[in-house]
């Protein structure tokens, strides 16, 4: 698996973003989903990157600078037909490495809450994320659970 920086380009990676976005929408009310869609990702502030295996998409994750100390990740997500490789735990592992070359002393996220979320709860977990109040814009959900780490 390569993990490389992304331009968003591709019609892979815009399949791969639209059913992350279905899938959102599937377990939470729309004005409790937070992930971005494929314009949005294009900001300045967020850079972007893709699994591959050769030439199959595995996967995504993003990484939103809050500030010069402070990070957010964003649209981590496998695709349907590769879960269970290990891809979300390799690009986790990737942004939380970028994170620390680009010196933050924290790492945020925002992600739904019930059970269709608990896989990715559990795989914060695993890294250390630890449950937080709202950051940056977000406001109290009960459809959002937020977690932090200290780098």
């Amino acid at each position: 698996m390569r993990i490389i920086e992304d331009d968003l380009s591709s019609a892979d990676v815009a399949e791969l973003l639209r059913e992350h976005l279905a899938e959102m929408a599937k377990n939470s009310p729309a004005e409790s989903i937070h992930a971005l869609e494929l314009p949005a990702l294009r900001a300045p502030d967020i850079t972007f990157w893709t699994a591959w295996d050769d030439s199959t998409l595995l996967g995504c994750g993003a990484l939103k600078e809050l500030d010069a100390q402070h990070g957010e990740i964003k649209s981590v997500q496998t695709a349907i037909k590769h879960r269970g490789r290990g891809v979300a735990s390799a690009i986790l592992s990737h942004l939380i490495e970028e994170s620390v070359r680009r010196t933050y002393l924290q790492l945020s996220l925002e992600t739904g809450s019930g059970p269709a979320f608990d896989p990715a709860h559990c795989l914060f977990e695993k890294f250390g994320f630890r449950y937080c109040g709202p950051f940056g814009d977000y406001a109290d959900d009960p459809f959002s659970r937020f977690m932090t780490l200290t780098l």
